[in-house]
């Protein structure tokens, strides 16, 4: 059987939720569970300053888009496509083209479990980059970005640097 892909179907504005539980219901009583997998309006959550008030809202990451994972067939295109408040697919004509690998992890759609071999204190060197070959510290771990923040030995000071988590290697 086929991979699923994530895919990207235009909607009306507002009209993504409606999208995401039409798709939901449709997907049930066709029991296509194993063929379209999971559909996503990816949320964030923003400070709103009224009144000088704040309050946290929910806020539609890509309004008039919803997120679709599925293994392209011809009944998954149809059920997707012709539900109501969709206007179609993100791709030329009428193929859909599937998320690349980087845009479903700069999204965030896809948790990857990452492990890494090092800790706030070890020494790095930098394997890659402007920097290469220079030595630091690690200060921080940023597990969602993927990054450390290190302070790194340049001309005699140290600097603070935000580095990839490949572009560092573990110096023991």
């Amino acid at each position: 059987m086929a991979e699923a892909k994530w895919y990207v179907a235009h909607t009306y504005s507002g009209y993504e939720n409606k999208v995401k539980a039409d798709i939901e219901k449709t997907i049930e009583n066709r029991n296509m569970q194993d063929v379209i997998q999971e559909i996503c309006v990816p949320m964030e959550e923003v400070v709103e300053i009224k009144d000088d008030r704040k309050k946290t809202v929910m806020r539609k990451l890509f309004p008039g888009y919803v997120i679709v994972k599925m293994i392209m067939t011809d009944e998954s295109w149809y059920v997707v496509r012709n539900c109501r408040g969709v206007t179609g697919f993100v791709g030329p004509g009428s193929k859909p083209v599937p998320l690349t690998e980087q845009e479903i992890i700069n999204m965030g759609l896809e948790k990857r479990t990452i492990t890494i071999d090092f800790e706030v204190g070890d020494k790095i060197r930098v394997k890659y980059g402007p920097l290469e070959g220079f030595v630091g510290v690690i200060d921080a771990i940023i597990m969602e970005r993927q990054k450390i923040k290190a302070k790194v030995s340049m001309f005699g000071r140290d600097t603070d640097v935000e580095l990839e988590f490949n572009q560092v290697e573990h110096i023991v």
